[in-house]
């Protein structure tokens, strides 16, 4: 239902398109991690993930399920609660393991939070938890990374501006796309694993916003390293 949902809704308010890497179609038992920047790309990602016939299981904060119509949709279609800082935190990625050995794809954020940022502008992810990594050890799993940009077009800032923003964007028309990469499988060790998947989300995040003509600095593009602007993070 959300799926379709989605599916039906994000055309009005955006123009999707969606690429992937040559083969990257992700298979049934696959962890998709993607880049998170406002309340809208879920619906985004979940719109684009369709049209390759991809519904997955998400992982959301747990406060969503508090939500009316939305915490009963997200009970019913077996969606995954992530009760950050609480002993129950461990539980998402039990359940998170259930679904991939049922067959079913997850979808994760490696950030997991939205940035801070009030603009609408793009910025690469930034560091990622633990948590992916170590879902990815236990499983098994491919890891597909997903890079989204021109979400926060429709829906960034604070309160009225996230409002404004929904409210006027199928005037506006904002252009979005979502990038599939190619499926990897992590190391072992939690700490390489978390930031190759990062990295490989940033990729598939620089794909997506150079395809809209969303500006990327010249800090995310690839090459050596150099003294980090003020306000900005590291890309890689």
């Amino acid at each position: 239902m959300l799926s379709r949902f989605a599916a039906a809704v994000v055309p009005a308010f955006g123009t999707l398109t969606v690429s992937a890497d040559p083969g990257a179609r992700p298979a049934g038992g696959s962890i998709l991690v993607a880049n998170h920047t406002s309340l809208a790309d879920p619906a985004v990602v979940v719109a684009a993930l369709r049209r390759y016939g991809i519904e997955p299981v998400i992982l959301a904060t747990g406060g969503l399920w508090r939500v009316p119509l939305l915490g009963a949709a997200l009970r019913r279609e077996g969606h995954i609660a992530v009760h950050r800082g609480t002993r129950r935190a461990a539980d998402s990625l039990d359940a998170a393991a259930a679904a991939l050995a049922a067959g079913r794809s997850v979808l994760l954020y490696g950030e997991g939070g939205l940035p801070g940022r009030r603009d609408a502008g793009e910025a690469a992810p930034g560091p990622f938890r633990s948590g992916l990594a170590r879902l990815a050890a236990v499983t098994g799993a491919p890891v597909v990374p997903v890079g989204q940009a021109g979400a926060r077009r429709l829906c960034s800032g604070g309160r009225a501006k996230q409002l404004a923003g929904a409210l006027t964007a199928p005037l506006r028309r904002p252009g979005l796309h979502v990038h599939i990469g190619s499926p990897l499988h992590l190391p072992d060790r939690v700490p390489e694993a978390t930031e190759q998947a990062r990295e490989a989300v940033t990729a598939a995040w620089r794909t997506a916003a150079l395809t809209l003509g969303e500006p990327v600095s010249a800090w995310c593009a690839p090459g050596p390293r150099g003294p980090r602007p003020p306000g900005r993070r590291r890309c890689r």
